[in-house]
Parts: structure tokens; C-alpha cells; sequence
């Protein structure tokens, strides 16, 4: 592991940087966190309770596993402190820990909402709070929000999971304008439908259902969108702030 980063970026931009990827045990969090680790930067891997997962990506790319329940403040503040012991301050973030607990909106509970939207949107607001002050005394940082597509076009069933993703829009944009002078981007990228496990579970016919209503005519896989997000981290997107990055197979063309 490499030494602790003073409060001074001592790297070449987009050389080694401290990356952070929260829910990164597996889906399109671990293929992020290979990505970013395939480039050169040094990665924890944020997970809930998946250890044994992340620990086993972040051996594949000689980073770092740590503990990261976005949903708790307490913890965040825990796990961004072990990053930064380990590591040093964390200069790419990706706020890509979420998680689902659908059901129709008039038999949707109080608990499934809060759920939601304490993982999904207030999780990416604590992990960005905690972030954002040491990447605007270094004058450098890197953002990724993981929104999806139905954050712009709804999904019955979703309600809460939509309202989560869709506020994320919100929340980008504001950081997006409030740290740009400083160095700091904040961008979201919206993934369509991405063979994972979950998918994995889904009957052929909904996958049909599903994958008909993509120009493609298939699903998206976890590289993709990691691609894409490896992208919005590096010195090449240096110009790119508060877009709405859509990864998926044309689906979302006209929201």
C-alpha cells in the first residue's frame, strides 16, 4: 500500500489517485473498483456486509476492503477514516452502494421508503459531505453518483428506488455547481438494465419484457457502466460536470 497522502496532491493528475468505491463487492461496484484499480489508482472497496466479496476484488487489484454502511454517519466518517489511514485522502468517490425493497405504493411501508432512501440518496450525500472537504483543500476531486434510468422514467413497483435515484440528479448538479471552482467534478451515470445477479433471478419472461424495450435488444453488463465511470474519473473528463451520463442501450432516449 502506498504511504499517506499529504494535504497536497503529490501525484501526476490521474496517476495513483485515491479512489473510494462505495458498494463495491460486487455488481457494478466491482467491476468499477477493477476498472479503476486496472488504471493505476489505489481503491478500497466499500461494502455492507459482503466482506468475503470484497475482500476477494480488492485482493485481485492490491486495494483495500472497508467496511461502509452509507446509511449510518457514523460509519461513513468510520470508513472514510480507514481509507484515509491506509490510503490517504480520498480523491475519487463513487457513490454506488444501493439497495431495492419494492412493492406497490399502496402497500409500500413507511420502513421500505425510509430504507431506500437513507442507502441510496442519503447515503451518497453523507459519503460526498465526508469527501468534499479534503478534495477542495487539495483543488482536485472526482464524483461519480450510480443514479438509473428510472430515475427519469419511473418504474411501478419502484417508487421509492425512483425518488431515490432521480433526487440523486438533484443532489449532482448542486455539487456540481458548488465545487467546480475549486477542481471538483460530480457527474451521474444512469445504467439501463445490467446482467447481474439480480437480473440472474428474473424469469425469461420478464427478461424478454425487459429487453425489448432496449434499442440493443440486450442487456448491459457491470463493464460497461464501469468503463463509462473510469471515464468521468479521469483527467480526460476534466471538463464534464453535473451531466447525466445515460448507459443504457438507448432505453431512456426522449427523458
Amino acid at each position: 500500500m502506498s504511504e499517506q497522502a499529504g494535504d497536497q496532491a503529490s501525484d501526476p493528475p490521474g496517476n495513483g489517485r485515491v479512489a473510494l468505491v462505495t458498494g463495491g463487492s460486487g455488481g457494478i461496484g466491482r467491476a468499477t473498483a477493477v476498472a479503476l484499480g486496472q488504471g493505476g489508482h489505489r481503491v478500497a472497496v466499500g461494502y455492507r456486509r459482503d466482506r468475503e466479496s470484497a475482500e476477494k476484488t480488492a485482493a485481485e487489484i492490491d486495494g483495500l476492503a472497508v467496511e461502509l454502511d452509507v446509511s449510518d454517519p457514523d460509519a461513513v466518517d468510520a470508513g472514510f477514516t480507514r481509507v484515509e489511514e491506509a490510503l490517504g485522502p480520498v480523491e475519487i468517490l463513487v457513490n454506488n452502494a444501493g439497495i431495492t425493497a419494492d412493492g406497490l405504493i399502496l402497500r409500500m411501508t413507511d420502513d421500505q421508503w425510509r430504507d431506500v432512501l437513507s442507502t441510496n440518496l442519503d447515503g451518497a450525500f453523507r459519503s460526498t459531505r465526508r469527501a468534499g472537504a479534503t478534495m477542495l483543500r487539495r483543488r482536485f476531486g472526482r464524483i461519480v453518483n450510480v443514479g438509473s434510468v428510472v430515475g427519469s422514467t419511473g418504474a411501478p413497483g419502484q417508487a421509492n428506488y425512483a425518488a431515490a435515484k432521480a433526487g440523486l440528479i438533484g443532489l449532482t448538479r448542486s455539487v456540481a455547481r458548488e465545487l467546480a471552482s475549486r477542481g471538483v467534478t460530480c457527474n451521474l451515470v444512469a445504467p439501463g438494465p445490467i446482467a447481474t445477479a439480480m437480473t440472474d433471478a428474473l424469469s425469461e419472461k420478464r427478461l424478454g419484457e425487459i429487453v425489448g424495450v432496449v434499442p440493443f435488444g440486450r442487456m448491459g453488463t457491470a463493464e460497461e457502466v464501469a468503463e463509462v465511470i473510469a471515464f468521468l474519473c479521469s483527467d480526460a473528463a476534466s471538463y464534464v460536470t453535473g451531466a447525466v451520463v445515460p448507459v443504457d442501450g438507448g432505453m431512456s432516449m426522449g427523458h
